[in-house]
């Protein structure tokens, strides 16, 4: 967990801002709350789960080793993004459980057709954000 405004200053660093829908896959009890409480503060909306249909602004992944194939869910995670949407994988930091190796989600996300752009600290998580290349998204 990390103080509120960590959490605040973890959100700008995410870029969200009140404009943006996001939607959160991978939740589960060792998941940054007071994060997700920072994004829904900033946002004005909850978080939409899995489950939702809406075109969404992010994608906020949270994800561990022993979670799967990062490529199939990567995948999934970018069918309801906007053209300029980006997806946060968020794994745990370097030497706590379920770490997941920088090198693993560069070569998941190059598989899936995404780019990472660039990482942030995140208290007990690392992000990594992943976009569509412009010259490969297909029009909507």
């Amino acid at each position: 967990m990390v103080a509120a405004a960590d959490a605040k200053n973890y959100v700008s660093k995410l870029g969200i801002t009140h404009d943006h829908v996001v939607q959160e896959l991978g939740w589960d009890e060792d998941t940054d709350d007071e994060l997700r409480a920072a994004i829904e503060e900033i946002t004005g909306t909850e978080l939409l789960d899995e489950d939702s249909d809406e075109v969404v602004d992010v994608v906020l992944l949270w994800w561990r080793d022993s979670d799967g194939d990062l490529v199939d869910t990567l995948m999934d995670a970018i069918t309801p993004l906007s053209d300029e949407g980006v997806v946060w994988v968020l794994t745990p930091k370097t030497g706590r459980p379920d770490h997941v190796e920088p090198s693993e989600i560069a070569e998941s996300a190059t598989t899936a057709g995404l780019t990472q752009t660039s990482t942030a600290n995140l208290g007990d998580w690392i992000g990594s954000r992943l976009v569509q290349p412009k010259s490969g998204r297909p029009r909507r």
